[in-house]
């Protein structure tokens, strides 16, 4: 399994993912608070920021 996962893919397992970066290299676009870290079941799809509609790299916390 992957350490981290883009927006776009499906999330391998149910849990909850943190923003670690934008797809593009940065690694702040200033997400919220809400968006640093997002749960998702498995089979769902990650989500770009919502705040700038970023394509994200995310990581499984818990």
């Amino acid at each position: 399994m992957a350490d981290r996962f883009k927006t776009g893919e499906k999330a391998p397992e149910s849990g909850t993912y943190e923003f670690d970066g934008l797809t593009d290299g940065r690694k702040n676009s200033n997400p919220t608070d809400e968006e640093t870290q997002i749960k998702l079941e498995s089979g769902e799809t990650f989500p770009p920021l919502r705040s700038s509609k970023e394509s994200a790299y995310w990581k499984k916390v818990k």
